[in-house]
This record gives C-alpha cells, sequence and structure tokens, in this order.
C-alpha cells in the first residue's frame, strides 16, 4: 500500500482535486479563461463577491465538463476488470467451483502480488492518461461531487446567516448613532432661582 501512495500524483497527495472543482485531463487554463470572463462580466468588488464569482465558475465548469465523470467511471471499471481477470482469488469463486476439485491449490501470496503488478502494468497501459482517475479512486464520481455540494451549500448557509446578522447589526449600529446626532436637544427643566 506504502508503493502505492509514492505514484500518486502530488496534487493528490495535497488534497487539491476535489469533484466540484478541475479534474485531471481538464484544462486549468480554459477553467482561468472562463474565471476570467466572469470576473469581467460581473465586476466583483470584496472577497465575498470575489469567492461567490470563483462558485460560480466552478459550478459552470462542472456543469460544462460532466464527461469527466463518464470518462473516470469507465477507467475505473475497466481497472477492475482488468485485476479480476489477472489476479487470483485467495478462496474460490462459487461460480468456478474450483475449490471442488482435488487439486485445487490456493494461491501463494506471492504469485497474487506478481499478479498484482502485472495487472497494475497492463491497466496503466492500456488506461494511458485515464489511470489517474483509478488513483483519485471515488473521488471523480458524481456521489462524490453531490457530497461537496452538500457540504459547500450548507458552508454557504452559514456564511450568509453571518452576512444577514452583521448586516443587522451595522443597520442598528448606524441608526442609533444617527439618531444621537439626528435628535435635538430637548431641553430639561429650569431650575428655580
Amino acid at each position: 500500500m506504502a508503493r502505492r501512495i509514492k505514484k500518486l500524483y502530488p496534487a493528490l497527495k495535497h488534497g487539491a482535486y476535489s469533484a466540484s472543482g478541475l479534474l485531471p485531463g481538464e484544462d486549468p487554463l480554459a477553467f482561468e479563461e472562463l474565471h476570467q470572463n466572469l470576473i469581467t462580466y460581473y465586476d466583483p468588488n470584496g472577497p465575498l463577491q470575489e469567492s461567490t464569482i470563483l462558485d460560480v465558475a466552478r459550478t459552470m465548469w462542472r456543469k460544462e465538463n460532466l464527461q469527466t465523470f463518464r470518462i473516470a467511471e469507465a477507467a475505473r471499471r475497466r481497472y477492475s476488470a482488468i485485476r479480476a481477470q489477472m489476479i487470483p482469488s485467495a478462496t474460490p469463486a462459487l461460480q468456478h467451483l474450483e475449490y471442488l476439485r482435488d487439486d485445487w491449490i490456493p494461491p501463494t501470496a506471492a504469485k497474487i502480488e506478481a499478479a498484482t503488478e502485472a495487472a497494475e502494468a497492463r491497466a496503466r497501459q492500456e488506461l494511458g492518461e485515464n489511470y489517474k482517475f483509478v488513483e483519485l479512486g471515488d473521488l471523480a464520481t458524481p456521489a462524490q461531487l453531490l457530497a461537496e455540494l452538500e457540504v459547500e451549500e450548507r458552508l454557504d448557509a452559514r456564511i450568509d446567516k453571518l452576512l444577514k446578522r452583521y448586516a443587522i447589526l451595522k443597520t442598528f449600529e448606524s441608526l442609533t448613532s444617527r439618531s444621537s446626532t439626528e435628535l435635538p436637544r430637548i431641553p430639561g427643566p429650569k431650575k428655580a432661582a
């Protein structure tokens, strides 16, 4: 398992990929062009508006590039098929009924490891650039995208709630400061001489 981690793309080790952002094989320059076009069109002012425009760009990008999920799913299916075909099972499968034969010998750990390495090599060769989706695991799936969007929506709702509270506090502050400066001064009772 430790060997496999070393083979991962550096961005995978650091969590740079997400189902709602750019995935391997997608053009970062095209994404940046989309993002810049949105910035030009909406002219955001400040970090909250800029963050919102980035979210819009990411959502539009994901919508326009849903094909990436289909490519990833096909790569994972083919990878699984290659492994199933090439790696012998340590326990006999019922459909083959190999274990009923008197001469069936379970494969050794060395044989399983050699078959696993051969399957990995074949999958890398056969899948080419799409092998990166195998390394991503379940990250490039619609289910993962929905899970990420659900978390983002909850965070956005929290930000919206806090901004609403902030707006209320600022409004209250401006009303109280304005009322103390704008109200006419009412003279108090006169002292008797």
